[in-house]
């Protein structure tokens, strides 16, 4: 390793061995943009996450309280000798699978809360079934509205005392009982306040206090009028009118602040729940806030079971909530709109309140909540912007997100939130993001830099490893071959440096060029036409075959409706492939073309390859069908009877009986998320003593399962099955995964290239195919695309079709075709720009693909 020289002011790692890390020693400075660098599998993660933000978490926990600390015995240090000067670390990572369906863009970025503040503070009220505006309401008003009901009505008059809040609630039924009331209705239910119930005070209750019962009739005014002036002081300025109607009591609330005068139809005081899709008070009553029903009768598996929501409109809202408006804005119409044009709606608000002439803000109460809300709504949507996200809207369920655009939505939160003296861990925030976007990105996190902050990036964009302040690079290669740190300094230092890195960096290196490039006749391909889904404009595509494509074009261009929600669904209909209702299309039907060229589609996305941890790159490429096999035909285990079946973690006579299989056990942490620790029966094995006695050339199944991919291709060298598809998990650049390595900790361009991989085998049979492939380069470095890019033309020159949604320029000018889309992201998307062979594109002088391709043909660093 070369010498890495102290730094003053710095986090100081020492003899770091996690993972596949060598006894690694790295100085790291504090409020500066450090990009951690090198090829797939090197060890970059395992010193960023598994160390670094290991042990700050680590740190975090053992601060909390005793009782919370008692959980924490099981809490690993990470493996490394001296960790000095490391500060409060926050991971900002990809993965959005642990999110809850209710969280949305807003929410994520905590903008809707200030919404709801805003709304309820500023927002005027319209009556939710006339639309007129909701005016106050006086106390005689109200006396009027119940002489209106028939004679003979029996009536209670309740005053809310309590309502949603949690607590026992004993000093309020004190209260109730000195002031001489009898009755108070509890959760819905009538008690007497002399035995009031015991109420759970984690839980939260409604109380009302029953202030008169009364019959309309003759005479019964000046009583009544009483009542209501007493339950409106009670009650602050609300009162419940109980009605009984065929022996069914119907509830009705007045109020002197909100009431439609030609309805009759009173309102609750605004309050922030009042929008809250996540609060019983601002849910829609029938999808509970969901935005959408599921029918009793959906299959499990059906992906269009859920309905829009017919009373909400998908706006998840109570009927009040969506009758408020700012400007004539209702709070569920504007989070609808991309974040661009809020941005602009609240600038517009910003002008008004500074104007007193036209302000809307027509209150003392409203223009303070404005003022302190706009501001801090307005720098939230411009960090969004900055990251490239103003294509989204704030109502996008934040699951629906890749992980690029989750990343840099929490990204973007963590901006707003005006955190100090943090360390920030990115896991490449570049996803996803056109070249031309770039910029803007680094721009936010200089500015997050500026607030005091260390930035740590995980990143191979050449962009940003040209304009971090220092640099550490990995390798040299991956696995037992990486671990190591081969440089280290300024970018321009690391160009100097004689690694993969450095030669890309200084140019001395680029990705090889295609051979020979093949010829591309789109008009006889696939040919898609007219289509409109989401923000395209009538687009045709025109596909050519037996070439590779790239669909390049900006974020929220249009790229993922065009492949993913359009043609992916038309070709699986044409050829029978469909899986669900969600997958298939009527828009398209009958304009689409040349699909008959093809025999088999093959979509390899970024969602993961199982939702367990049981799921494994072995498991889910059946390589471990194989290996199980291997190990059913050793000469011990046909004498003891042993089945293939037995050499499964999933079944109960192979797998350990303590943690069933999973290596690990599962600690439950009320206050956190759940932990897990190594099983201490099989030491994180799998399976049982008797299974574990099987050999294979002198290894067990928990050692063949516990080696990396590559180590496993040359261990099974002499069963060729095997070792082709442990080849072709190499030549991906997948030879650092290990074989049992969890689903759940692969990134996404793993996982892809994890179906890849198990792909290609069966594709070795001459089978026309269409390979449709989403940003592929996702988590890899220069020296990976090329070896990726190998993979792809094998392909192509096989006689299959490959089609990549890509923003990687190593990747584009690879391509045989290009179709570029834009020319912005969303409403000013949609259209396709330019096609043709990179050479052409790059003259198109209305691309932002062409320019960036322009701008790229010199070295990263000078």
């Amino acid at each position: 390793m070369p010498a890495n020289p102290p730094l003053n002011n710095a986090i100081q790692v020492r003899g770091a061995r996690v993972h596949n890390l060598q006894n690694v020693d790295v100085d790291i400075p504090h409020e500066k943009l450090v990009v951690f660098t090198g090829v797939s599998g090197s060890g970059k993660s395992s010193l960023v996450f598994d160390t670094l933000f290991a042990e700050g978490r680590r740190r975090y926990l053992e601060s909390l309280s005793t009782y919370s600390r008692q959980f924490l015995n099981q809490l690993e240090r990470p493996d490394v000798d001296l960790l000095e000067g490391l500060p409060p670390t926050l991971s900002v990572e990809q993965s959005a699978g642990s999110v809850q369906p209710r969280s949305t863009v807003g929410t994520t970025t905590e903008i809707y809360d200030y919404l709801r503040l805003l709304y309820a503070r500023a927002g005027r009220a319209h009556c939710y079934q006339c639309g007129k505006p909701v005016e106050q309401q006086s106390p005689q008003a109200i006396v009027d509205a119940i002489l209106s009901f028939d004679d003979r009505t029996k009536v209670m008059l309740l005053a809310p005392l309590v309502k949603g809040r949690k607590g026992a609630h004993k000093k309020v039924f004190e209260q109730i009982f000195r002031e001489g009331f009898v009755r108070a209705r509890v959760d819905g239910e009538l008690v007497d306040v002399a035995d009031p119930p015991d109420l759970q005070k984690t839980r939260t209750h409604n109380i009302d206090v029953v202030v008169d019962r009364i019959v309309i009739k003759e005479g019964i005014a000046p009583r009544l009028s009483e009542s209501v002036d007493l339950a409106l002081r009670h009650g602050e300025e609300t009162c419940i009118v109980l009605r009984q109607v065929d022996g069914e009591w119907q509830e009705h609330r007045f109020s002197t602040r909100f009431a439609c005068a030609s309805c009759g139809i009173s309102f609750d005081e605004l309050e922030p729940r009042t929008f809250s899709f996540n609060s019983p008070y601002g849910a829609c009553p029938k999808c509970e806030g969901m935005g959408h029903l599921i029918p009793e009768s959906a299959s499990k598996n059906d992906e269009e079971a859920p309905k829009i929501c017919d009373v909400c409109n998908g706006s998840r809202l109570a009927p009040i909530a969506r009758s408020v408006t700012v400007d004539g804005v209702a709070i569920h119409e504007l989070t609808a709109q991309p974040i661009s044009q809020v941005h602009d709606f609240i600038l517009r608000l910003l002008e008004s309140l500074h104007n007193s002439s036209t302000s809307i803000f027509n209150t003392e109460a409203a223009q303070l909540a404005a003022g302190g809300v706009l501001d801090d709504v307005e720098s939230r949507l411009r960090f969004l912007m900055q990251v490239g996200l103003e294509y989204l809207a704030l109502d996008r369920p934040t699951k629906t997100l890749s992980g690029g655009e989750y990343q840099r939505a929490r990204l973007a939160a963590c901006l707003g939130s005006g955190l100090t003296g943090v360390c920030y861990i990115l896991d490449e925030p570049t996803i996803g993001l056109h070249p031309r976007d770039v910029g803007r990105l680094l721009e936010s996190l200089a500015e997050l830099q500026a607030q005091g902050n260390s930035v740590l990036v995980v990143e191979h964009d050449p962009e940003v490893m040209a304009r971090a302040d220092y640099m550490v690079d990995v390798g040299p290669g991956a696995g037992q071959h990486g671990g190591r740190i081969i440089a280290v300094g300024t970018p321009q230092q690391v160009a100097e440096a004689d690694t993969p890195t450095g030669e890309y960096l200084s140019g001395r290196r680029d990705t090889e060029p295609t051979p020979q490039r093949r010829a591309a006749h789109p008009e006889t391909g696939i040919v898609l036409r007219e289509v409109a889904t989401h923000n395209l404009k009538q687009v045709t595509l025109e596909l050519p075959l037996q070439v590779l494509t790239c669909i390049t074009g900006v974020s929220g261009a249009g790229k993922s409706s065009l492949v993913i929600d359009a043609l992916i669904p038309a070709v699986r209909r044409k050829l029978g492939q469909e899986r669900t209702r969600k997958q298939t299309t009527t828009s398209v039907d009958g304009v689409i073309t040349g699909v008959e060229q093809i025999v088999r589609l093959v979509q390899v996305d970024q969602s993961p390859i199982g939702k367990t941890g049981r799921s494994n790159p072995a498991t889910y490429s059946g390589v471990w069908n194989e290996v199980r096999k291997v190990f059913a035909k050793t000469r011990e285990a046909r004498i003891r009877g042993y089945k293939a079946g037995r050499f499964s973690f999933n079944s109960k006579s192979g797998c350990c009986e303590t943690c069933r299989g999973q290596g690990v056990t599962r600690i439950a942490m009320n206050f956190l998320p759940d932990m897990y620790v190594t099983c201490s029966d099989c030491n994180g094995a799998r399976f049982n003593p008797q299974t574990l006695e099987i050999h294979f050339r002198d290894r067990s199944v928990a050692d063949v399962l516990a080696m990396s991919i590559a180590e496993a291709a040359v261990f099974f060298e002499n069963v060729p099955k095997l070792q082709k598809q442990l080849t072709t998990f190499v030549d991906v650049g997948l030879g650092y995964l290990g074989l049992g390595q969890s689903a759940l900790t692969l990134s996404g361009g793993e996982a892809q290239r994890v179906k890849l991989a198990s792909e290609l085998s069966p594709t070795s049979h001459g089978e026309s195919t269409l390979f449709v492939l989403d940003e592929p380069t996702t988590g890899l470095h220069p020296a990976d695309v090329e070896q990726l890019l190998s993979v792809l033309h094998r392909l192509v020159d096989s006689g299959h079709t490959v089609v990549v949604v890509e923003h990687d320029l190593d990747m584009i000018r690879a391509a045989d075709w290009v179709i570029d889309m834009g020319p912005d992201g969303g409403e000013q998307g949609g259209a396709i720009v330019a096609t043709g062979t990179p050479e052409e594109i790059l003259k198109h002088p209305d691309s932002h693909t062409a320019a960036a391709l322009r701008n790229s043909t010199a070295p990263a660093v000078n």
